[in-house]
């Protein structure tokens, strides 16, 4: 597995790469992988010749500076854990790297980065936009693969690729759980073991919003947000920041007119802001469902 920590290095393997007809699988992670992030490996690795991996803690998708240096970083062991998952090239730049000046483009979406966590967390997407575009023109994939855990993130991935007309096919994949049904995530490691037996219930509560679909023909956006908001708080002492049903991938409140739908949640605790989402078609069927 090769280690390139520049830009120019990398710009010069990927058009190495493109000009021999080699395809590309991208995965663009922050380190500090979990077996979410492998299942991305794994499918990129299937469908490719070559598969990239970035490790790169983008600041400027934080949007609180405590967030930032709390961040979990272990570069040697990801590197390991890489190698196994028969990874290529792993891009690691630092902060001076990606940002050698203070930047005067910005970038944002009309629609998609502004309901969600794009509400609760003011120029999240933002940073998101502009890290993806920059790793995209460097590393010039074939493919790139995105987890459903972060659905909203998928989505303004799928509006980036379309309206900037990246030669890039984006492969969402569907959530890895843990065994008890709580999303993986980098954060899970800063939860209290009390929060950590608690945070299922936010998996549940989406499927209690599921099920209520499933069971009621003439369901209405309010009461599957107010089915879900109950089932949470009856189970979660963490801080809700939000439900929400929308549509999928648009994120917008017309719910009936769209063929997919999506339940959302997001949840503060003291140390980790959760994040889940169930994607579903009107009959209340998961449309992506990974194994559980």
């Amino acid at each position: 597995m090769i280690h390139i920590k520049t830009i120019k290095q990398m710009r010069e393997k990927s058009k190495e790469l493109n000009q021999n007809g080699h395809s590309i699988g991208f995965v663009a992670t922050m380190g500090y992988l979990h077996e979410g992030h492998l299942q991305l490996v794994k499918n990129a690795r299937k469908e490719n010749d070559f598969v990239v991996v970035s490790i790169f803690v983008n600041p400027l998708q934080f949007n609180q500076t405590s967030d930032l240096t709390s961040y979990p970083r272990d570069l040697e062991r990801d590197a390991k854990l890489l190698e196994a998952a028969g990874v290529d090239i792993v891009f690691h730049p630092d902060v001076e790297e990606m940002y050698p000046s203070q930047s005067i483009i910005q970038m944002s979406l009309l629609t998609r980065q502004n309901v969600l966590c794009g509400a609760s967390r003011p120029g999240h997407f933002e940073g998101v936009l502009k890290v993806l575009s920059k790793l995209f023109l460097i590393i010039q994939p074939t493919k790139t693969y995105f987890g459903l855990k972060d659905a909203q993130q998928v989505a303004v991935v799928d509006a980036l690729i379309k309206d900037l007309n990246f030669n890039i096919t984006l492969v969402p994949v569907p959530t890895e759980r843990e065994p008890d049904g709580l999303a993986m995530s980098s954060r899970n490691v800063r939860l209290s073991p009390a929060e950590r037996e608690e945070a299922p219930n936010i998996y549940r509560a989406l499927k209690a919003g599921q099920q209520y679909i499933q069971s009621n023909e003439n369901w209405s956006r309010d009461q599957v947000i107010d089915h879900v908001k109950y089932a949470l708080q009856k189970r979660i002492s963490g801080e809700i920041d939000y439900v929400n049903c929308l549509t999928y991938p648009d994120l917008r409140p017309l719910i009936k007119e769209s063929d997919s739908i999506i339940i959302a949640i997001a949840v503060h605790y003291k140390e980790a802001r959760l994040i889940d989402n169930l994607i579903l078609n009107q009959s209340g069927e998961e449309i992506y469902r990974g194994d559980e």
